[in-house]
């Protein structure tokens, strides 16, 4: 098996949405763009597929029409290092989307993306339970995340 990819079903907005996000994550561009030839649901010459890397991870986009549409039922979830990597995604993907909770933001493509501290598993998978607690307690009272707010709740500093 040479690995699993996301293809992502676009309306007919599919390589504006794909440079926008190449635009954002570093490491990142379109590879290959196929278009729809003659006699097919889109006009010939319509984008129909786009291969493209974001942070050097690859992902498929297609126009294939209003048949389907995104919801929060599949996200992406991004391993931020910082509060500045949390920020610079929240403001660059939020644009003229819609905050969610918990880290959650809906870009204005649909697409649902969690914007999350690298080490927020680790917190919640510890082996003391009062810690992952305090931790999703935490995370329940926040819209976007505040590292510190996390790892406060973590250590039990007030």
């Amino acid at each position: 098996m040479k690995g699993i990819t996301p293809f992502l079903w676009f309306n007919d907005n599919a390589e504006e949405a794909v440079e926008y996000y190449t635009g954002i994550f570093p490491n990142s561009e379109i590879t290959q763009v196929t278009h729809y030839p003659e006699d097919m649901p889109m006009p010939a010459g319509t984008v129909l597929v786009i291969s493209f890397t974001l942070n050097g991870d690859k992902f498929y986009a297609i126009n294939g029409g209003p048949a389907f549409t995104f919801s929060e039922g599949i996200s992406l979830y991004i391993h931020c290092d910082d509060q500045n990597e949390i920020d610079y995604y929240w403001k660059k993907l939020g644009e003229g989307g819609a905050e969610m909770a918990c880290g959650w933001l809906k870009d204005k493509y649909g697409i649902a993306w969690q914007i999350v501290p690298a080490n927020f598993q680790d917190m919640i998978d510890s082996s003391e339970p009062e810690k992952a607690a305090r931790v999703l307690a935490a995370m329940n009272t926040m819209i976007k995340f505040d590292m510190a707010g996390l790892e406060a709740a973590f250590s039990g500093a007030d």
